[in-house]
């Protein structure tokens, strides 16, 4: 868990860094609210709807550290090369978008993968614990990153590409790390390993791609073999995920209303990240102890985080986005050991996979939604995401009433 929360916090740097200020960015290269809005909402939405794909071609390949490798190699190019866009002129808003979903797409490939590994080592200690760990190590990188983009922007008198250069280097060391834990796990890892169904010495760190081990399904095979209340959660949270704007809309406010200077986004975002840490570790012990109706204060969460983050005031405008890092952080770790214990074990890279696409079906119609709201009504805004998170929340209270989440 240690060794691969390292990896996390170096990676987090780079795209944490990057998407700290991805509102200040785009603005820069002539985008508008909505633009913003659809831009930030479909790299979510790629990051999640993808691992449709990559969630089952791990389980049934058994390459997880292959895609893990993959997705991180794609972040560690695509993040550095953002700093080229403002040179582009007209081309630069398109290229940046490119270069947000192609990270994003990197993300796809390797979180189904990387959590069913992580689900593994998580399980020896208790899963909301196990990733709670996880969760906070990843945090240390997404509250680095950002304080290193706000101090280069501030060295380079607000400018935005050298920041995002200077990301290779967090980038090139993920990278390193990476390989050499792999190197260390031996044939393909301890979690690799366990994830196989028959004994097998492969020299060269990957198991072959072969049906006896996990027989070819549709799609629609795949989805009926999961729980129903899986799908009831997936529901739910999609009603979250919906909700929770995206920081780059946020920081896209910070600066269209004058709020704070553009050095000052990614500070405020390095905050949000550390509330997402702690709020991760709280919730993943009590998740332990209490059961999924631990993520109850989910929709509380994003609705108190919208209707604090679009106002005009200083103070409360960091309350709302500390409460939105909050979320975030539950999202990325609690949610996870839900999903974990909803599912059989051989299912959870295919369980993550399909929760994720809910997610990305989710945070795409919000993303583009909270766009076109911010330019009409920043109170309709407000009530939409109240509206979404009322129905989360009665799912949640419904579907996830016992104590503990365990497949049935």
């Amino acid at each position: 868990m240690v060794a691969f929360g390292l990896v996390s916090l170096t990676a987090d740097m780079v795209y944490e860094g990057a998407r700290s200020i991805y509102g200040p960015l785009l603005a820069s290269l002539g985008a508008s609210a909505v633009a913003v809005g659809l831009i930030a909402g479909a790299g979510e939405a790629a990051a999640l709807l993808l691992r449709l794909v990559s969630g089952p071609l791990a389980d049934r390949s058994r390459r997880y550290w292959t895609l893990t490798v993959a997705g991180y190699a794609l972040t560690a190019v695509c993040v550095p090369l953002l700093a080229i866009t403002p040179a582009l002129g007209a081309a630069g808003l398109f290229v940046a978008a490119a270069l947000i979903l192609a990270e994003r797409l990197g993300k796809a490939i390797r979180s189904p993968a990387k959590s069913a590994l992580l689900a593994d080592a998580a399980g020896r200690v208790g899963m909301g614990r196990g990733l709670g760990v996880h969760k906070a190590l990843d945090q240390v990188g997404a509250f680095a990153g950002p304080l290193v983009v706000a101090a280069i922007v501030v060295a380079a008198a607000g400018r935005l590409w050298p920041a995002l250069a200077v990301l290779a280097v967090p980038g090139a060391i993920t990278m390193i790390l990476l390989f050499v834990l792999r190197a260390r796990s031996g044939t393909g890892g301890a979690g690799e390993a366990e994830h196989r169904t028959t004994a097998r010495d492969d020299n060269a760190g990957e198991a072959p791609n072969h049906a006896a081990a996990a027989p070819r399904e549709s799609m629609a095979a795949m989805a009926a073999a999961l729980p129903r209340r899986f799908w009831w959660f997936a529901t739910a949270t999609a009603l979250c995920t919906a909700g929770l704007v995206t920081y780059g809309l946020i920081g896209f406010h910070l600066v269209e209303a004058q709020i704070v200077t553009a050095p000052l986004v990614p500070v405020l975002y390095a905050a949000a990240m550390g509330a997402g840490a702690l709020a991760a570790l709280a919730t993943g012990v009590i998740y332990d102890r209490a059961g999924g109706r631990t993520l109850t204060i989910l929709p509380f969460l994003v609705a108190a985080a919208a209707a604090l983050s679009f106002r005009t005031g200083l103070l409360p405008v960091v309350a709302g986005i500390l409460l939105w890092g909050a979320a975030v952080g539950v999202q990325d770790s609690t949610v996870k050991a839900v999903v974990a214990d909803l599912v059989p074990r051989e299912r959870r890279a295919t369980a993550y996979g399909m929760f994720a696409a809910v997610q990305g079906a989710a945070a795409l119609a919000g993303g583009a939604a909270a766009g076109l709201l911010y330019q009409r009504s920043l109170t309709g805004l407000v009530i939409a995401v109240a509206a979404s998170q009322t129905a989360a929340l009665l799912v949640l209270a419904t579907r996830l009433r016992s104590r503990r989440s365990t497949p049935r």
